[in-house]
């Protein structure tokens, strides 16, 4: 994903190369500390609302016998005012110090909650604007790319109006035909949200065939999900389950087991599904897997990603910027300039984890340099893998030398491999 820049000066790699292990190593120690001051203030506001409690409890409970002792002593007016006065003044004493105690309880709260602060200011950098090129969105097509990315991304959310409103105010101009898949996605999705599962229906049979094409489950899902549906209304909608067991008859060769277990618990609808043992098909969990597969078959049909690659981006930018920024200071430290182009390529490889990885890649192991279209991948005879450019400069007088293994051979003899 991120590549090696071929302008590295000698040894800067290894130097990088630790940069990155330390910067993965630091992140977590600087998260690890702002963690443990989070957790101190969290203990504090338990503490602090247990102590108010008591305290509060304990300060009815006095006032309350004293009002009990006060009712029941039958004091003369002549008594009355010298003992009153003395015991109202003991009870304000109490409430005072006790008003005093949590107020300085609470503001050394307000202490903790300061150093978490100074946590964060002491173990992240505010200023990232160092690892991105100054002229990065200066020009109107890569500003136009990413208009249109947040309005895709807005799409995707449902937020159509706010979407709208973009694009009047940047200028963008969004085709109907890419506005309308997305507005009947986030139609069917927030009617089955609401638990309604006829929008959905209606658009897995209308796109049946390019579903069984994807080896798609979602059609017989939403039958079951139906059915299952009728089942939770008990014996009076027998007929009409038994009526809707019909639709499964396209499916028979494919969930057999699955309609048998549907079939069997229509045995128990008279003493009820949830006390039987197919209680299990009343899950509340199957609505958030059947919104889930609804998304993914969709996006398949519409050739789209899942995730939205706006947030895929910032997820990306999240993991990548530590790193970055612990290799910009090396970069700084040792003086290199220039190592760094802020062209399409970076210093140093960071991994950003399988989630991330949408396409094959491969790093030539010679130059240390990912492949391309017009570089690509070329296998030798011996079965080992080089990049066109490293096979190139490893030929000699028409012969080429495998660099993993001792057989010679000619360079015609490489085929191009595409992943």
């Amino acid at each position: 994903m991120l590549v090696f820049s071929e302008e590295l000066p000698c040894g800067f790699l290894a130097v990088a190369s630790g940069a990155v292990r330390v910067a993965g190593a630091a992140v977590m120690e600087q998260c690890s500390c702002v963690e443990r001051e989070l957790e101190k203030v969290l203990h504090r506001f338990v503490m602090y609302g247990h102590l108010s409690e008591e305290s509060l409890d304990e300060l009815l409970r006095y006032v309350s016998e004293l009002r009990g002792q006060l009712v029941s002593s039958g004091l003369k007016d002549s008594d009355l005012d010298g003992q009153f006065s003395q015991a109202m003044g003991r009870c304000c004493k109490n409430i005072k110090d006790t008003v005093q105690r949590l107020a300085s309880s609470h503001k050394d709260i307000h202490g903790s909650v300061s150093k978490v602060g100074k946590a964060i200011d002491r173990n992240f950098d505010a200023e990232v604007s160092a690892v991105v090129a100054e002229n990065m969105w200066e020009s109107r097509e890569r500003q136009k790319c990413l208009s249109e990315s947040i309005v895709e991304h807005l799409y995707r959310q449902g937020m159509l109006s706010v979407a709208e409103d973009l694009c009047q105010e940047s200028g963008v101009v969004i085709d109907r035909s890419m506005k309308q898949p997305f507005l009947e996605l986030n139609r069917i999705l927030e009617a089955l949200r609401m638990q309604d599962l006829r929008p959905a229906l209606e658009w897995a049979i209308a796109n049946r065939q390019r579903l069984l094409d994807l080896n798609s489950t979602l059609e017989f899902k939403l039958h079951r999900l139906y059915f299952i549906s009728l089942l939770n209304g008990g014996i009076g909608n027998q007929v009409e389950a038994l009526r809707y067991a019909r639709h499964f008859q396209p499916f028979a060769a494919h969930h057999q087991r699955d309609i048998q277990i549907l079939m069997g618990s229509l045995v128990y609808l008279r003493h009820g599904i949830e006390n039987s043992p197919y209680r299990n098909l009343l899950e509340t969990n199957q609505w958030t897997e059947i919104c889930n597969i609804f998304t993914r078959d969709a996006c398949a049909l519409l050739g789209l990603s899942v995730e939205s690659p706006l947030s895929v981006s910032f997820a990306s930018g999240c993991m990548a910027l530590p790193v970055l920024m612990n290799i910009k200071q090396v970069i700084e430290q040792r003086q290199c300039t220039g190592v760094w182009t802020h062209k399409d390529e970076l210093p140093i490889e960071v991994d950003l984890g399988k989630n991330c990885w949408y396409h094959s890649v491969f790093a030539c192991p010679i130059l240390r340099q990912q492949t391309s279209e017009t570089n690509p991948p070329m296998k030798l005879l011996c079965g080992h893998v080089i990049s066109r450019d490293a096979l190139n400069k490893l030929m000699s007088a028409g012969k080429l030398k495998c660099p993993y293994c001792p057989m010679e051979q000619n360079p015609s003899d490489a085929k191009r491999i595409i992943f």
